[in-house]
């Protein structure tokens, strides 16, 4: 019988506190959270993998390192809300929702909805909702934001989603250039994200969040 408790302290030994993930908080939820519920049963054995994890619907888990270092940089509160985009099947919803006050995740499938609801209710995450929506509508009903987390990459972050971050709230984002992945965290002040460089990291392009294109003769 695989003993996923050993597998996840390897993960956080290995994976996270190496990447400077200093944050109790952090790690405490990834010591916690039972990663190896919130993919399909036939990944469940590749769970603690320090890779992106394909989980279907051309969603994937980001890699540990890659999640750990995003949240540990947004520094959520306990007072906090947070809009987590393309949250898969909940794993980063669930370890957020330790942080936070209350987590509005998103998904764009209604499969992948309702699977991410069920895993979170059977891991007694009670302070995460899990809605139907394009990813690049977010949940304006619910917002304002105090954080945004983006679970893939982008190149461009629409205006939909900046309008609900509040005032001096942060946002991290997977930006893609080129052949490099870059990870940023933003804070919002005047109407407008700041972005500063965070690390590098990979991750697939998240449908919508495409740069629009100009004409060229």
């Amino acid at each position: 019988m695989t003993d996923f408790a050993a597998r996840r302290t390897m993960m956080v030994d290995t994976q996270v506190r190496p990447n400077d993930v200093t944050k109790f908080t952090v790690i405490e939820a990834m010591l916690t959270i039972p990663r190896e519920d919130f993919v399909p049963a036939a990944r469940r054995a590749v769970a603690y993998s320090g890779e992106n994890l394909d989980i279907g619907n051309g969603r994937v888990l980001l890699e540990p390192r890659t999640l750990a270092k995003m949240v540990d940089a947004l520094d959520i509160q306990p007072n906090e809300l947070v809009l987590d985009l393309g949250c898969g099947l909940g794993y980063s919803a669930a370890v957020i929702a330790r942080m936070a006050e209350a987590v509005v995740a998103i998904e764009d499938d209604d499969d992948l909805v309702a699977e991410a609801e069920t895993r979170l209710a059977e891991a007694g995450v009670f302070n995460a909702a899990v809605l139907s929506a394009r990813l690049t509508d977010g949940a304006p009903d619910q917002g304002p934001y105090d954080v945004v987390m983006i679970e893939g990459a982008v190149e461009d972050v629409p205006e939909t989603i900046v309008d609900q971050l509040k005032e001096g709230g942060r946002i991290a984002a997977l930006f893609v250039e080129g052949k490099l992945g870059v990870v940023r965290l933003g804070y919002k002040l005047n109407d407008r994200i700041n972005w500063r460089y965070a690390f590098n990291a990979n991750a697939p392009l998240l449908p919508g969040f495409t740069r629009e294109r100009g004409f060229s003769l």
